[in-house]
């Protein structure tokens, strides 16, 4: 198990009927006669018994690499007296292929003296980081009263039908002292970037940067990123593969590594990883240095005049816009992009009929890229496998629909209207300049006749 890749943000929610599969909470156990702290799941909702066999065999194995990435720093823990909480989250994938999204809060459980942090962990088929922090927001609350006031809140979560985009749901909890509350979770609208707050990201590096991350994003290449907060490094790497949209990052993909997998920096295929700071000796210690380099030609791998257009969009972008508002305005950027530089792919998948799949033509669809300085990085991004299983979908299903065909379509109704318009601009300076040598065609025609001799 590991966190390999994020989930397909084109496919629908599968059939998702509940918010999630289990709760678990993962302390921090001082090994005997040593001083050193191992993780241990000391609290699960509902319980492994309570489960089919076939369910608790495969559970059983998602917990062990639970208990990684909810201490990803290993075992030199010490008691401590302050400690802010932080959420972050990770991915699971299965050996079958499916993924399952793991959401962690770690904080310092309720008490007096040093005590050692502990981590919940929600593991669910829904990619919705904001939902859940809310989730684990109530959670902290009724933790700090006892654990036993987590299990009803839980259970009446689990109970809920998991809302459709725009919608919300309402969770009734009783707390002592504090009779029974209703608790709404509203899922956002646009549902393929629920998982997504581009803040973090725009926070830790400039539009000029964050250009330069998507430039190597989209050529496949070996991305290391590196933070001191587990909370910054899983926004930050989830933001940067939500910037591929339509398409999804195929490879590696562990957005925060755990101390034990360190050795992954040493792979030579693909990865997006992220690493804390207090690692990057380990980092810097192996062999293939060149690992946490760049290549150097970040700048040039955009079209010159499809960066300056990313970047104007980008400063659209206001310090006190909501995390909806944010997300509209660098998701449109950077989707407005592959609109451009491939969105006319569908001309392209050539031989289809009825429920006969089609075929990708290369060479046509290169040489058809709407500037010749976009040819250049057509060429190069059409290698990547992130392309090549998105155009197998198509040849799959030539006909299909969904929210980049609509952009597609837009883009090219508003392309037919200006090219429209420019004609009946160009018909109009013509009309004019005949009109303006009106008398004069008629003197020649007189002159050529000799008429204007009588």
């Amino acid at each position: 198990n590991g966190d390999l890749t994020l989930p397909q943000p084109t496919a629908p929610a599968l059939a998702v009927t509940s918010f999630f599969e289990y709760l678990v909470v993962v302390s921090l156990g001082k090994k005997r006669g040593q001083g050193t702290y191992e993780p241990q799941i000391t609290y699960q909702f509902p319980k492994l018994a309570n489960m089919e066999l076939s369910q608790r065999e495969e559970e059983e194995k998602s917990l062990k690499a639970i208990l990684l990435f909810c201490f990803p720093e290993g075992v030199n823990w010490a008691p401590l007296t302050e400690y802010p909480s932080e959420t972050f989250s990770f991915v699971l994938t299965e050996v079958d292929g499916s993924r399952k999204n793991g959401y962690c809060r770690r904080l310092l459980p309720h008490g007096k003296g040093a005590r050692a942090p502990e981590a919940y962990c929600i593991i669910s088929r829904v990619a919705c980081f904001g939902l859940f922090s809310k989730i684990f927001d109530e959670v902290e609350k009724r933790r700090q009263i006892s654990m036993a006031m987590i299990y009803p809140f839980m259970q009446s979560l689990r109970e809920a039908p998991f809302p459709a985009p725009g919608n919300t749901v309402k969770i009734k909890s009783f707390i002592p002292e504090s009779g029974t509350e209703i608790i709404s979770l509203t899922r956002p609208l646009d549902s393929w970037l629920e998982h997504v707050d581009f803040r973090t990201l725009f926070h830790c590096l400039t539009n000029e940067e964050v250009l330069k991350v998507f430039a190597s994003t989209v050529l496949e290449r070996r991305i290391i990123f590196m933070a001191e907060e587990l909370s910054t490094l899983s926004q930050v790497l989830h933001a940067v593969a939500a910037l591929l949209y339509p398409f999804t990052w195929q490879h590696t993909f562990i957005s925060i590594v755990p101390s034990v997998l360190i050795d992954v920096v040493m792979a030579p295929t693909p990865y997006l990883l992220g690493v804390q700071r207090s690692k990057l000796d380990d980092v810097t210690d192996q062999s293939d240095v060149s690992v946490c380099s760049v290549s150097g030609d970040e700048s040039t791998i955009l079209p010159e005049k499809l960066q300056e257009e990313l970047l104007q969009a980008l400063c659209c972008r206001r310090d006190n816009s909501t995390s909806e508002e944010l997300n509209k305005v660098v998701s449109e950027a950077f989707l407005s992009f592959f609109v451009k530089t491939v969105g006319h792919f569908s001309s392209h998948v050539k031989g289809s009929s009825g429920r006969q799949p089609g075929v990708f033509q290369k060479k046509s669809f290169c040489k058809a890229s709407e500037h010749k300085a976009s040819q250049h990085f057509v060429k190069r991004f059409i290698q990547t496998q992130m392309f090549d299983i998105f155009i197998q979908e198509v040849e799959r299903r030539p006909t299909q629909e969904g929210f980049f065909h609509k952009k597609i379509a837009e883009y090219q109704e508003s392309k037919k209207k200006e090219k429209a318009m420019r004609g009946e601009r160009a018909c109009g300076v013509n009309v004019g300049i005949f009109r303006q040598n009106k008398q004069l065609i008629c003197h020649m025609l007189l002159k050529t006749t000799g008429r204007d001799q009588q």
